[in-house]
């Protein structure tokens, strides 16, 4: 049942308050200064409550994005494996920002007015954001709408779906001179941090990526048969890395001491989970004097060496967990000399005739 009751001030000023009532819906009510508009709102909301769509409207009146994210971390993050820690930041700075907005007042407008602030700015590290970065912060945002649509029906729709990607730079290859491998591995060995050296060591003889790296359990690693088991990777495919040199030598240091209750390789020192390297790691690149280098950089630098040591691109991609050779090919220009050698003897064998 609706109800319009008309209002008028001392003052003189005539409103219309409407108020509906549904059996099985909490009572919902609005003032408005026209009468064509109460009637309008009237209308709305019965339809609305009929077909199951006014009870998300509500709940998103309710909740603030603030209390959204701090649910998403409770109930989400606090339950993955892997490391959290980028996206715990990027969700912090979106709860400083645009937190105190009702969800209802989110629009993909104000999502992209804050988005297109963070390009340029500077990170706590005095790096600049990029598009890319600010994409994974949207990125972010966005899956806290989705289990907020799917699983707490606190919303309608994903504002994040209206909005569009910034295209984002061809995969760059920024790799390691020798000079600044053996800088940057003298300063990781300096480290405060006791891991920091070793994991290093691992990114660049394997070409794992970090959280890979920081997420390895000690029933991952088989030191007997000299290689690593991954079981949590990004294209969610296990993959096998050898465990060979001066990596295999740190880790089989590194395994006669071990925390009793936590079976992480590289554990926090408070808590059962993957230690966080980035404080030690940017110390690092920066006590190294080197310029533009981030720690995913490791794992171009590795297929880098890879390829100048003559492995072809679709090992390569066997190493670094690829499906496809696409994302290989940057690497193609560094085995020209070893794909020139390989020609040199095809062509030798089968013109031998033809010489003579």
């Amino acid at each position: 049942m609706a109800t319009i009751e008309k209002r008028t001030s001392k003052d003189g000023v005539v409103t219309h308050r409407a108020k509906v009532r549904l059996k099985g819906y909490p009572s919902e009510n609005a003032t408005f200064e026209r009468l064509t508009d109460a009637r309008k709102w009237i209308q709305q909301t019965e339809a609305a409550m009929r077909e199951g769509r006014h009870f998300k409207s509500s709940e998103a009146k309710k909740h603030t994005l603030a209390e959204t994210i701090e649910r998403y971390r409770k109930d989400v993050l606090a339950h993955r494996k892997a490391n959290t820690a980028n996206q715990e930041h990027y969700l912090k700075v979106w709860k400083k920002t645009i937190g105190a907005y009702r969800l209802l007042d989110i629009t993909p407008a104000l999502i992209v007015e804050h988005r297109n602030q963070l390009v340029g700015s500077e990170n706590k590290y005095g790096r600049k954001i990029g598009a890319t970065t600010a994409n994974r912060y949207v990125q972010a945002l966005g899956h806290v709408f989705t289990v907020a649509v799917n699983e707490w029906e606190w919303m309608e729709g994903n504002p994040i779906q209206k909005v569009s990607k910034y295209k984002e730079s061809r995969g760059r290859v920024r790799c390691l001179s020798d000079e600044e491998r053996a800088c940057l591995l003298e300063e990781c060995k300096k480290s405060d941090n006791p891991y920091l050296y070793t994991v290093v060591v691992l990114a660049l003889s394997t070409g794992a990526r970090k959280m890979e790296i920081l997420g390895l359990s000690w029933k991952d690693i088989d030191l007997n048969r000299q290689r690593i088991t991954l079981h949590e990777t990004k294209n969610d495919e296990r993959r096998v890395l050898p465990l060979q040199g001066h990596a295999l030598s740190l880790m089989l240091a590194h395994s006669k001491v071990r925390h009793i209750h936590c079976d992480y390789a590289f554990p926090s020192q408070r808590k059962c989970q993957p230690i966080d390297i980035r404080t030690a790691w940017e110390n690092a690149i920066k006590n190294a004097g080197i310029k533009d280098f981030r720690f995913h950089d490791l794992r171009h630098s590795a297929a880098s060496y890879l390829a100048m040591n003559g492995a072809s691109l679709a090992e390569i991609a066997e190493v670094l967990g690829h499906k496809t050779l696409q994302m290989v090919k940057r690497y193609a220009h560094l085995s020209e000399p070893h794909t020139a050698t390989v020609v040199a003897s095809m062509n030798k064998r089968i013109f031998a005739n033809e010489s003579k």
